[in-house]
């Protein structure tokens, strides 16, 4: 059954790709491009857990996220909001740099479905923390119950502008997908940082209530900076402007003053958090970035359909050789001939039959395994014209494949994804070769009994005519002895003398002339598209064509996504599934 866990697995699977395919990029476009992507699917992953940490909850706790740009307050304001000093400060940027809980009016061990949000994340002790480790996060329990902040857990979060915060900027996103509410610090000389409005944009379908804390201002000034952080939030944001706290700026080292005015506004917001349409949210989430995060993936999907083409057009190709050069062709197409040999050992007559069978055990290996087919599918095999050719036209087929393959090396913008292609196809060629030959050995031997079926219906069809019948045993004691005398003579024949040799002529020519004449070449008809069917599907579709669609498969997954379309579909079927969102367990 498709759930959220086959989502999430899937967004971990493209992250992981964009991820490995980023180190090989050498545009810095793309390379931004791909960052961005990242970071997306890195907020809707956490966004997903955050809906299964509200479902496991009961009730959920309330998570509210500080969050800004560099040196903007946030671990002061922290401490302001907290009524402690429990958040380290510094006057140095990036001093913060993993996702630090303060739990408030909660304990440490209501927060146990953490762990599991976090996933990879491990918790540590807040001193147990390492600017050489960014995957971990701490929580704290904050002895004082503040009087400005609601029940649950504050998260004091690192910067998302600095050179550095690259290398922890997954705990900012995860700490940020948490929250049930968001406080942004900025500082006048921090608001109008493109950086600042990019995550604010990225956020809005989170559809978290926010906050702005205004640091550092100096007073008079509010009103000026209050005009433009709408313009700036009208611009990055449709929904409505926050409130607006302004923090005055204090002598350094001390803490800013939260406003006596705003004593219960955390509150009075945290009473209007609704989860009752994360679910919803998480799929307006997925929707709208859905198509960008999947362009590489469509990109090789439509190379893996040009490749089908080439690898199908190769196909029709070789089978329309088979025909020509086998089926059809008069002097090369023995397998009826095999199903005449079969009809003269139907036709034994009882007084010659064990002279005949005396004087064949005399002749040459080859020629007793050709008269007697229960036991002579071996030599058929080994001695087949047909078998000859149908290795010729396989190992034809794949030289040609290799050169459509450099043709589109030179021709097309993503000449890397075709050579290397051409590359896993030029290392498994012999091995193809190989696996279709034994293929075409084991189809040959299968299909005597398809040869042994058209023998017996023509026999069948004989003897509802006597006179015929008769007659043509008549003549088959003197064809038989010509061919005995005949092989005599040569010291055994082949599979490929069967046309020529007089017992298969005569007796063709007589059947052919026969009152049944027409029923032999509807049996022949029959038995060669019978036999054209077979060696497409076993040998060209079965042997050869699906291992050709598989070889894109092997491609390295350091420069590509190798995403199916199958994996591909059943994540969309997965999104469109319920319009209320992804389907709950």
């Amino acid at each position: 059954m498709l759930s959220w866990l086959f989502m999430l697995e899937f967004i971990q699977l493209l992250k992981q790709r964009y991820q490995a395919a980023l180190t090989q990029q050498g545009s810095d476009a793309v390379k931004t491009s791909y960052q961005q992507r990242i970071d997306q699917l890195i907020l809707a992953e956490a966004f997903i857990r955050k809906g299964r940490l509200i479902a496991a909850s009961e009730p959920p706790l309330l998570h509210i996220a500080v969050v800004g740009p560099t040196q903007a307050g946030k671990s002061s304001l922290a401490n302001v909001l907290l009524s402690s000093n429990i958040a380290g400060v510094s006057p140095l940027a990036g001093y913060t740099v993993h996702p630090q809980g303060f739990c408030n009016g909660v304990s440490i061990a209501d927060c146990n479905g953490l762990q599991r949000y976090f996933g990879r994340f491990q918790q540590l002790q807040a001193a147990q923390l390492s600017k050489d480790r960014h995957d971990c996060y701490s929580l704290t329990q904050n002895t004082i119950d503040s009087a400005l902040l609601p029940h649950g857990v504050l998260w004091d979060t690192p910067d998302f502008d600095s050179i550095d915060s690259a290398t922890y900027r997954e705990g900012v996103i995860r700490a940020i997908a948490l929250a049930d509410m968001v406080i942004l610090v900025i500082s006048k000389e921090k608001y109008a940082d493109q950086s600042v409005w990019d995550i604010m944009a990225a956020v809005e379908e989170l559809h978290q209530p926010t906050v702005i804390c205004l640091n550092k201002l100096i007073e008079g000034s509010e009103s000026v900076i209050i005009r433009s952080l709408k313009e700036k939030w009208r611009q990055a944001r449709t929904d409505e402007f926050p409130e607006v706290v302004p923090l005055y700026y204090q002598k350094p080292g001390e803490l800013p003053l939260w406003p006596e005015s705003r004593q219960q506004l955390l509150e009075q917001i945290a009473n209007k958090v609704s989860l009752a349409n994360h679910v919803r949210f998480e799929q307006a989430l997925l929707k709208k970035h859905w198509q960008t995060w999947l362009e590489p993936v469509f990109a090789e999907h439509q190379l893996v359909n040009e490749w089908h083409a080439l690898v199908d057009l190769m196909i029709r190709q070789a089978m329309d050789s088979y025909r020509r050069d086998y089926l059809n062709h008069p002097h090369h197409y023995e397998t009826f001939q095999l199903a005449m040999t079969e009809l003269l050992h139907l036709m034994e007559i009882p007084g010659l039959a064990r002279i005949l069978a005396e004087t064949r055990k005399i002749l040459t290996w080859p020629v007793r395994q050709v008269m007697k087919l229960g036991r002579r599918r071996r030599h058929i095999a080994d001695s087949s014209y047909e078998i000859t050719l149908l290795n010729q036209i396989a190992g034809h087929a794949l030289i040609q494949l290799a050169d459509k393959l450099l043709d589109k090396t030179e021709q097309n913008q993503q000449s890397q994804w075709w050579r290397q292609v051409n590359s896993v196809l030029r290392n498994q060629r012999q091995e193809l070769l190989q696996d279709f030959g034994q293929a075409a050995k084991d189809y040959h031997l299968s299909f005597q009994q398809d040869v042994e079926s058209a023998a017996h219906r023509l026999y069948d069809k004989l003897q509802q005519q006597p006179m015929v019948l008769n007659g043509l045993r008549a003549t088959r004691a003197t064809a038989d002895a010509a061919m005995i005398a005949l092989t005599l003579q040569m010291g055994g024949i082949g599979l490929h003398d069967l046309v020529i040799a007089p017992a298969m002529l005569t007796l063709t020519s007589l059947l052919a002339e026969s009152a049944v004449g027409s029923y032999m070449h509807k049996v022949e008809s029959e038995l060669k598209q019978n036999q054209f069917n077979t060696v497409k599907r076993t040998l060209f579709i079965e042997s050869l064509r699906n291992k050709l669609l598989q070889l894109p498969e092997q491609l390295s997954m350091s420069t590509h996504f190798n995403i199916s379309p199958d994996q591909l579909y059943a994540a969309e079927h997965q999104l469109t599934e319920k319009r209320h969102g992804l389907r709950l367990l």
